[in-house]
């Protein structure tokens, strides 16, 4: 017991330290960005690292990002994309995962295993043959076929997550349910699906901080004449370099990262405990 408690107390400074240079590594990078977009590209070279003047701040930064390189249109694009993709993968994920966890029928672990099996499929090596599937069908610079591939892409983890969830819940509940007269539907709807709050929450974000930032994608799918007013966020900031005649504005580049950045941190800092209770539910009840 000695041994045990002078090894707790030896260790804890230590876990501090290591949390505390953790701490440093990723909050420094967001603060240095965020000072970074206020300041001219001479200031940007000759001093990297140094917090800008009160006198030498450039606002600018942000009106050229926001007005030269369309971040409005952008940013509308990015809101309706993102919007409608949470929003379509949050039901018939969760739709198709109370079916496959509550519903006994021939086939529902093979399917489990299909939809799963797109996990291990990285989306750089589908994205060729999904090109020319999306040409066929017409879809190419497009927000709605940009939508159906982000919902699509989205669904394997989504249901893995929701299936396992649903699966813990008391099956009295679904039973009870059906006994007061409701259908199935109803039972989803009124009692499992509020149930899952959590597991829909963690889902819904992971969902929006993927689609928010995705760039890849968009730029294969979004190449083409109409790119311009279908773009997203991570597209206008692609972009800025043609808005400044190829000759990179790095303050402006900054500001437009800041605007990318801001929503996510939005996101994160007003649901992180949200994001802690659903993983850690989930986790007691696997």
């Amino acid at each position: 017991m000695r041994g045990a408690r002078k090894q707790f107390t030896l260790t804890r400074p230590l876990t501090y330290v290591v949390l505390l240079s953790y701490l440093v590594i990723v909050v420094y990078p967001m603060f240095w960005l965020l000072y970074t977009s206020v300041k001219s590209d001479r200031a940007i070279f000759l001093e990297p690292f140094a917090l800008p003047r009160l006198d030498d701040l450039h606002w600018e930064n942000f009106i050229g990002a926001w007005t030269r390189a369309h971040f409005d249109l952008h940013f509308f694009n990015s809101v309706v994309i993102t919007v409608a993709t949470v929003a379509l993968t949050l039901l018939l994920a969760s739709m198709a995962a109370y079916a496959l966890a509550r519903f006994v029928f021939k086939g529902a672990k093979p399917l489990l295993f299909y939809f799963l099996a797109g996990l291990m499929i990285p989306g750089q090596l589908a994205i060729v043959p999904l090109f020319f599937q999306m040409k066929a069908f017409g879809l190419l610079d497009s927000r709605f076929g940009l939508l159906v591939v982000y919902v699509a892409g989205n669904m394997p983890f989504s249901i893995f997550v929701l299936a396992g969830f649903f699966k813990s819940l008391p099956s009295s509940l679904h039973e009870a349910a059906l006994i007061a007269g409701a259908g199935e539907f109803r039972a989803f709807w009124s009692i499992m699906l509020p149930l899952a709050r959590p597991a829909m929450i963690t889902v819904g974000i992971f969902t929006f901080l993927g689609t928010w930032s995705e760039f890849f994608t968009a730029f294969i799918l979004l190449s083409g004449k109409g790119s311009a007013r279908v773009g997203t966020l991570p597209l206008a900031l692609a972009n800025l370099t043609i808005a400044s005649q190829y000759r990179v504005s790095w303050g402006m580049a900054f500001a437009g990262l800041v605007l990318l950045m801001v929503p996510v941190l939005l996101v994160y800092v007003l649901l992180q405990r949200r994001i802690t209770k659903g993983i850690t539910i989930g986790a007691i009840k696997g």
